[in-house]
C-alpha cells in the first residue's frame, strides 16, 4: 500500500496530479484546494490513499494526513462515496469541516457539489463525536461548538454567538470569539461580557 508521495510535480490536470518519483509517474486524484497548492515542475509531498479493486488501482493524494482522516470519515457515511468526499474537502477545509459538524451546521456542507440536504444531515450527525479528534488546530474550541450545535451550552454563551452571529458575523466566526472570550471574562460571565469581549476579538 501507498501511504505517502514525495516528488516532483509532473503535471496537473482538473481532478488530478502526476508525481514523478524517481521516473515514475503516479496518478493521484486530489480536491481541489490540494491541487490549487500545487505547481509543475515543483517538489510535493502527498499523503495518500490507496484504493485496489479488481479493475482498478486508485491513489487519492491529500496536503495533510489530517485531510486524508477526514476523507475516510466521510465515506463511513452512507451515501458518500470517494467523489463526494473530495467534493466536500475541496469546498470546505478541515477545519472548517470539524465546525460545521460540531455546529450542525447542515447547510454549509451541503454547498459541496453533489451533496443534498440528506447527505449532509447525515454527515453531520453521524460524524458528530467523531469531530473532536479530526479538528486539527480546531480542537481547542470544537467541545464548546458542539454544546452550540446541540443546544447544550450555556445561556450567556448561545446569546452571546447569536447576538454576534445576529451582527453579520459567521457562526463559526462568532463561536471563536465567544470561546476565546470566556478565557479573560471570569466566572459566570453574562452574554453582554461575551459579546463585548467577543467584538473585540473580532476586531483584531
Amino acid at each position: 500500500m501507498i501511504g505517502k508521495l514525495k516528488g516532483t510535480v509532473d503535471e496537473i490536470g482538473e481532478d488530478h496530479a502526476i508525481i514523478d518519483v524517481h521516473g515514475v509517474g503516479y496518478v493521484a486524484y486530489c480536491s481541489v484546494r490540494t491541487l490549487a497548492g500545487l505547481n509543475e515542475g515543483e517538489a510535493a509531498v502527498l499523503s495518500i490513499e490507496t484504493y485496489v479493486r479488481e479493475d482498478m488501482i486508485r491513489l487519492y493524494g491529500f496536503k495533510s494526513p489530517l485531510e486524508r482522516e477526514w476523507f475516510r470519515l466521510l465515506q463511513s457515511v452512507q451515501g458518500v462515496g470517494a467523489k463526494v468526499a473530495l467534493a466536500v474537502l475541496s469546498t470546505l477545509t478541515a477545519a472548517d469541516l470539524a465546525n460545521a459538524i460540531a455546529l450542525q451546521d447542515k447547510a454549509m456542507i451541503a454547498r459541496a457539489p453533489g451533496i443534498g440536504p440528506k447527505v449532509a444531515q447525515r454527515i453531520v450527525t453521524e460524524l458528530k463525536n467523531k469531530a473532536p479528534a479530526a479538528a486539527g488546530a480546531e480542537a481547542g474550541t470544537i467541545g464548546l461548538k458542539q454544546e452550540l450545535g446541540e443546544g447544550a451550552a450555556p445561556a450567556p454563551v448561545a446569546d452571546a454567538v447569536s447576538a454576534l452571529a445576529n451582527l453579520g458575523y459567521a457562526r463559526d466566526q462568532a463561536a471563536n470569539a465567544v470561546a476565546a472570550a470566556l478565557k479573560d471574562a471570569g466566572e459566570n460571565p453574562e452574554a453582554a461580557t461575551l459579546i463585548r469581549l467577543g467584538l473585540k476579538e473580532l476586531a483584531r
